[in-house]
């Protein structure tokens, strides 16, 4: 798709969203110049090196993350900037179960008959149990997927069986929206329901990456990008926004060069920053910008801890699967196991994961590692286990309760957010980050009036 004016946009980030945004609006014809300050692509979902127990690199991940089957604007995107999906990720039908095999797999079928057929072949409900929770799964149909916009995820699930708010609701709700059930949003948490599990056959599977983060999309991004004509400055950050004309009807300076438009694709705190120091330039529209900015900023976040570990036995055991649920508890606070040498990763290497993990009172990162060890090794039946490496990202994503306020896409004239915490109808994930992007780049089809 060509534009009817071509735009020269700025670009402010390199994460999922902001290049998706750039990869969007190069197809639609417009020159643009990306900005990041770090020196890697991806944001919060980028490449690591760390070392193992023999003192060999390896590369994983700042964090271990999963896309599904209903991520079709991500796989669109892949595809686009050259990335095989059928290589670089590992599809498998949604597998929620223990290492003794307990709990939930779908198999390979159409909705509902994955579910369905998944749910009474469950080892470890009762039939109670199951008829209960195809029960509630017809009921949510029935509402098409909809409930009072301030019920949480365990006002909807109310009544459900212990077993199954153990080992399906709150491993979902974790997974998707990074907070227990009691406190994230029933009105997402039905939204990923419904496009995971009965959108689509394949809309709820696995897609696990087998190789780093930065190779599935950044990276291919930006060299995409630059065999378009972009203009992409890695290592380098912008310190401020200068309006050009009366309420910027000509544009905007970033770092002293001239744009028709810009996106900022950063953190909602820096996005926040960036749009302080461009309302100064701004009349009849500045105390909107604040307002965006306000809101910006106030967002409240959750963590994330990833807890990179290698078994130390001569021959490591592997796991019953790439990924296996994990049963929590207040001294054991993952909730899975990542086998790495079952996506091509090394022999004994795991990547375990504790979501929510600033919701762990009193768990400092040494203390959360401990636990975590001794959790997979009892759970898992493992033998001794060395961590590599704790990563914990302290804003990993938005707080995704039924009353938080996420701020609009537009901030000002011919400025305008993108990123995951922007107002829309997923939680903080590489799907609505990239959703994100594309949209933004629907804000600059028409010419500057």
């Amino acid at each position: 798709m060509q534009a009817a004016v071509s735009q020269h946009i700025a670009v402010i980030g390199g994460g999922w969203a902001g290049l998706a945004a750039a990869v969007a609006l190069v197809q639609r014809g417009h020159q643009v110049t990306v900005w990041e300050t770090a020196r890697h692509w991806g944001g919060r979902a980028r490449a690591l090196s760390v070392r193992d127990t023999a003192g060999q690199a390896l590369t994983v991940d700042n964090g271990q993350h999963i896309l599904i089957g209903a991520y079709r604007d991500c796989l669109a995107l892949m595809r686009t900037v050259g990335v095989d999906t059928e290589t670089a990720l590992l599809r498998i039908p949604l597998d929620l179960r223990h290492a003794d095999g307990s709990g939930l797999q779908l198999p390979n079928l159409p909705p509902p008959w994955d579910a369905a057929l998944g749910i009474a072949r469950a080892k470890g409900w009762t039939w109670q149990d199951k008829y209960a929770l195809l029960a509630r799964a017809t009921r949510w149909k029935r509402s098409h997927f909809r409930c009072n916009a301030h019920d949480t995820v365990a006002d909807i699930c109310q009544g459900l069986p212990a077993r199954l708010l153990q080992e399906f609701i709150d491993p979902l709700c974790i997974s998707a929206l990074n907070l227990p059930a009691a406190q994230a949003s029933g009105v997402v948490f039905l939204r990923i329901l419904h496009d995971s599990l009965f959108a689509g056959r394949g809309g709820s599977d696995l897609l696990i990456p087998r190789t780093d983060l930065g190779q599935i999309f950044p990276c291919a991004a930006a060299t995409w990008l630059q065999a378009q004509g972009a203009q992409l400055h890695l290592g380098q950050r912008v310190h401020q926004l200068q309006a050009c004309g009366a309420d910027a009807q000509q544009g905007w300076r970033v770092n002293g060069q001239p744009f028709d438009g810009v996106v900022l694709a950063t953190t909602s705190a820096e996005a926040a920053r960036l749009a302080l120091t461009a309302a100064p330039g701004l009349h009849a529209t500045r105390s909107a910008c604040e307002h965006w900015a306000g809101l910006a900023d106030a967002l409240p976040h959750t963590a994330i801890a990833t807890i990179y570990a290698q078994q130390l036995a001569a021959v490591p055991r592997t796991l019953p699967a790439p990924m296996v649920a994990l049963r929590t508890s207040a001294q054991a606070p993952a909730q899975f196991a990542f086998d790495k040498s079952l996506l091509q990763g090394p022999p004994g290497l795991l990547a375990l994961v504790v979501s929510a993990s600033d919701a762990q009172p009193g768990h400092d990162r040494a203390r959360l590692q401990t636990l975590v060890l001794e959790q997979a090794r009892q759970q898992l039946g493992l033998g001794p286990l060395q961590a590599l490496r704790t990563v914990v990202e302290k804003r990993a994503t938005f707080a995704c309760t039924p009353d938080v306020q996420r701020p609009l896409a537009h901030v000002g004239p011919h400025l305008w957010a993108c990123g995951d915490y922007v107002q829309g109808p997923y939680p903080a994930t590489l799907e609505g980050a990239v959703r994100s992007g594309l949209e933004m780049a629907r804000a600059f089809e028409k010419p500057l009036g």
